[in-house]
């Protein structure tokens, strides 16, 4: 049997980091944002200058698992704060976030990749993320 699954192209990638950044420098805002396809790998990534090297592997880890997971980092966040042996087992799992930025990219019913944006508080990380996945057509739940 073969599976046949969409995901995103590196070309939407690119502009789903070109609109967050845009978002984040009309706000004020200096962060890295980054897009990984539905298996989580690093399809396009972009650190804007002054923002801490670390700061990019977050916004990836935020990409991950929310690729990964099928749901926004805030969701895994919600799903973890309300379960003490998810959280305790989750603590030994590289890669997996739970800081607001994360979201999960849909089309057609089927998760095809995600976008992590970091750097700046949570709910302007994921401002910057929600404003990019909408401007190109995209969504963040099924």
């Amino acid at each position: 049997m073969i599976l046949m699954k969409p995901t995103v192209s590196s070309d939407t990638a690119a502009q789903l980091v070109a609109r967050a950044v845009g978002h984040a420098e009309k706000s004020g805002w200096r962060v890295a944002v980054a897009v990984v396809d539905a298996a989580g790998i690093a399809l396009a990534l972009r650190r804007m200058d002054d923002v801490a090297p670390p700061i990019a592997e977050f916004a990836l880890d935020k990409a991950f698992t929310s690729a990964t997971m099928q749901r926004t980092t805030k969701q895994f966040f919600d799903r973890m704060n309300d379960a003490p042996s998810l959280r305790l087992g989750f603590s030994n799992r590289s890669r997996l976030i739970v800081w607001g930025g994360g979201l999960p990219l849909f089309h057609g019913g089927f998760c095809v990749g995600g976008i992590g944006v970091s750097g700046a508080e949570d709910f302007e990380d994921i401002a910057c993320a929600e404003t990019a996945v909408e401007t190109v057509g995209l969504s963040w739940s099924r």
